[in-house]
């Protein structure tokens, strides 16, 4: 059993004396694992940076066995963000948050969105609404998608500005005003196709919709918890002061 395909590594952890079990998200054959001989020695160790964008070829005698990878280096997105702070909280972020994939699922179009993504995390003016959406994506792919189309209260789509936390469906602004303190904060960058501006507050309010339910329904299952980089983040929003 073999195949080739491109991935971003997810993770890599020891393995013996100087191999390496890496964790990569490929385009067509989803969060995949693998033995990387040699993984831990100075010439790969720079290729198997979590983040990267690799060329990767997996071989195993059987389907179900971990199997050995061969990586090769396309886009070193890990070297390129060792000076940007705030772009190596979010690679981080990224990097722990697709691991909740099921191993060996393919997940091609969030792959596509999650390489956009890398491509502008160097960019602190951009980034952060991006990945907002990025982690709605996840939400989907991960069967818990949000219903942002029309108002749970009154079927129209019409300012829909809050979320309910239980069910994950939008609520229109008036329909919301008896109980909207009970409800999350839809900023509209998220309904809008991309289309609309996002301030620094709406970023942090859409961080906090999709983390209430990736910690509910991906997370706590688990038995995992956000990573502390996530954190960083929010604070880093909610005390900056340009808009994005």
């Amino acid at each position: 059993m073999e195949w080739t395909d491109e991935g971003v590594v997810l993770s890599v952890r020891a393995h013996g004396e100087t191999a390496a079990i890496v964790e990569v998200f490929t385009r067509v054959h989803g969060r995949h694992l693998g033995l990387v001989h040699g993984g831990r020695g100075r010439t790969k160790r720079p290729i198997l940076q979590p983040g990267n964008h690799v060329a990767a070829h997996w071989r195993a005698r059987l389907h179900d066995q971990l199997g050995t990878l061969t990586l090769e280096l396309k886009h070193p997105y890990a070297a390129e963000l060792m000076d940007r702070r705030h772009g190596l909280l979010g690679l981080e972020c990224l990097t722990t948050l697709a691991r909740l994939l099921p191993e060996r699922d393919p997940h091609p179009s969030l792959f596509e969105v999650t390489l956009f993504v890398l491509g502008f995390l160097g960019d602190d003016a951009i980034w952060p609404a991006l990945y907002a959406r990025w982690e709605l994506a996840l939400l989907e792919e991960l069967g818990f998608g949000l219903d942002l189309s029309v108002c749970a209260v009154t079927g129209s789509n019409d300012y829909l500005a809050y979320v309910s936390p239980r069910t994950g469906r939008a609520v229109s602004m008036a329909a919301a005003e008896p109980f909207k303190d009970r409800l999350l904060a839809l900023p509209e960058f998220l309904t809008g196709g991309g289309r609309s501006m996002a301030s620094l507050r709406d970023v942090a309010a859409g961080l906090r919709l999709t983390g209430h339910f990736l910690s509910r329904d991906g997370l706590a299952p688990q038995a995992r918890t956000m990573p502390d980089a996530r954190e960083r983040i929010l604070l880093w929003l909610d005390t900056a002061t340009p808009d994005i």
